[in-house]
Formats: structure tokens, C-alpha cells, sequence
């Protein structure tokens, strides 16, 4: 009987741990990755910690599953997540919130420093670049950032983060029509 709670147990986990990861990509999906954003809060509150929200919005994705297929665009979606965790720390935790929208939580920085990672993180994803049948397609992604503190809800610090991500959208846009 024991043995049969433990494997039953066993399964429990493996199956709240499939339907917290993004299956392709191997990182936190949308529901993992807010039950991470709470907990993080709740700590940043009680230790008066510091953080950053930044969410990553990914150019291109839909004329590139259009033209070349989704296996294509999952190559590129898998090849922007090395690009991101190549750029932060094994204590961040980076997520998927859904088709090309990434989230990425940081650790005790400053607002200066979570934006010149953003930056960072924009620049490494905008220097990849991908080839199919012979032509060579770069993604792109533009990040919006989100201060973390005792006051943070987790709702509006990834509404403040979308919407900022939303403005450096239309300004990569504009930057790169004039």
C-alpha cells in the first residue's frame, strides 16, 4: 500500500510539473510561470528584495510559421530560448506566456540594470539569424520592463511589463521605418 501512494504520489508531481512547462521549449509555460511571479513576490515582500519583471515579445514569428512552416518557427522559438538563458543568471526564471511572448524574472537588480538587460536581451535575439530554403530570416523581439517591490501584484506588474513592451514595439517600428 505504501509502495502504491508513493508511485501515485510520484505521478501527481510529474503531472503538475507537464502542466506548468511549456512541453516544446522545456521552460515555465504561462501557469507555471505566474505561480513562480507569486511566490517571488510573496518573498520580495517579506525580505524586501528586488526584481524585474521583463517580457519579451518575439517580431516575425507569424510570417515565418506562414512561409516556411512551424517547424521552422519552433526552431527559431528554441533557438531565442538559448539566446535568453544564455543571458541571465540560473536563479532567474524565464517563461513562455503563450505563442511568441516570453517572460523573464530577475533577481536583485537595479531599474537601470533590469533595462539595460532588457536591452541585452533584445540585441541578442535581433543578431540571430535563421535559414530556410536558402533564405536567411532574422526574428527580432522587443522587451517592456516591470520594477518588482513590496507593492507588486503579480496581475498588474505583467500588465505594467505588456504594456511597456507594447511602446518599445512601436518604437523598434518606427526606429527602423525612418
Amino acid at each position: 500500500m505504501r509502495a502504491q501512494l508513493a508511485r501515485a504520489q510520484a505521478r501527481i508531481e510529474e503531472l503538475q510539473a507537464s502542466a506548468e512547462t511549456d512541453f516544446l521549449l522545456d521552460i515555465l509555460n504561462r501557469r507555471g510561470f505566474e505561480r513562480e511571479l507569486v511566490r517571488s513576490l510573496s518573498f520580495i515582500k517579506r525580505y524586501q528584495a528586488s526584481g524585474a519583471l521583463i517580457v519579451l515579445d518575439v517580431d516575425r514569428l507569424k510570417p515565418i510559421n506562414d512561409a516556411f512552416g512551424h517547424a521552422a518557427g519552433d526552431e527559431v522559438l528554441k533557438t531565442i530560448v538559448a539566446a535568453i538563458s544564455d543571458q541571465v543568471r540560473a536563479s532567474d526564471v524565464i517563461g513562455r506566456l503563450g505563442g511568441d511572448e516570453f517572460a523573464v524574472l530577475l533577481w536583485n537588480l537595479s531599474e537601470t540594470d533590469a533595462r539595460a538587460k532588457a536591452a541585452a536581451l533584445e540585441e541578442a535575439i535581433d543578431r540571430l539569424t535563421f535559414v530556410f530554403r536558402g533564405s536567411q530570416i532574422s526574428a527580432g523581439a522587443s522587451a517592456g520592463v516591470a520594477i518588482l517591490t513590496a507593492h507588486s501584484d503579480a496581475d498588474r506588474v505583467l500588465e505594467e511589463a505588456d504594456r511597456a513592451m507594447y511602446v518599445r514595439k512601436a518604437q523598434r517600428r518606427h526606429e527602423s521605418s525612418g
